[in-house]
């Protein structure tokens, strides 16, 4: 039995234009302009705060970011799921391995009441042991806390357990925590990928469940 572990956006769902459009009618909120989409891409992966501060630019002042950050969680909650999809083979290859045994879960920087709604959407929410978010700890990825709790839920060593994901701060996360990492290259940063290097390297999320299911 392994612990499988995913992060959400650009690795279980494509919810580019979704976040891009939040943070658009975030800018417009705002009196700005809007962004290329590929440019908001780049942004994201650390969390909510973050997104935002990047997005408004380092000279906007906190007290905005703030403000903006609030209205940029409302307008995305109302809108997670307009264009946001699964990615190809995740939801098969997700009902393979729990049905193989494996404890599978996720761990995203996104807020978790969204990750949540998100995952009901999908009709994923039973197959995951739990779900945690950028808010559900006091520090997000890259930090271990999240990979560390989730193991001791599961009862599963270190050397049992995955952290799969787009981008380097996935691959980070699992450094930090003495785990195996997967990067998958359809996500949003595949081009992070390379530093660190993961231990599995796959262009496909049927590719990392066919790895897993061969190993058990």
């Amino acid at each position: 039995m392994s612990l499988l572990i995913f992060d959400l956006d650009g690795t279980l769902i494509d919810s580019r234009l979704d976040l891009a459009n939040a943070v658009n009618a975030t800018r417009a909120h705002t009196g700005r302009e809007p962004l290329e989409h590929t440019l908001i891409f780049s942004y994201v992966g650390n969390g909510a705060p973050v997104l935002i501060r990047k997005a408004l630019g380092e000279a906007a002042p906190q007290e905005e970011v703030d403000a903006a950050l609030q209205f940029f969680l409302g307008w995305y909650r109302a809108h997670a799921v307009v264009h946001t999809v699964l990615y190809p083979g995740v939801f098969e290859s997700l009902v393979s391995l729990h049905e193989a045994g494996h404890k599978l879960a996720v761990l995203t920087n996104k807020p978790v009441r969204i990750s949540h709604e998100i995952m009901r959407h999908f009709e994923l929410s039973h197959l995951m042991m739990k779900v945690y978010g950028g808010n559900s700890f006091a520090q997000k990825k890259p930090h271990p806390v999240g990979i560390d709790t989730l193991r001791a839920e599961a009862g599963v060593t270190q050397e049992a357990t995955w952290m799969v994901g787009d981008s380097s701060v996935d691959i980070l996360t699992a450094r930090a925590a003495g785990v195996s990492a997967c990067g998958v290259t359809y996500g949003f940063q595949p081009e992070t990928l390379s530093d660190p290097v993961p231990d599995l390297l796959c262009h496909q999320f049927e590719e990392f469940a066919d790895h897993v299911l061969r190993l058990s």
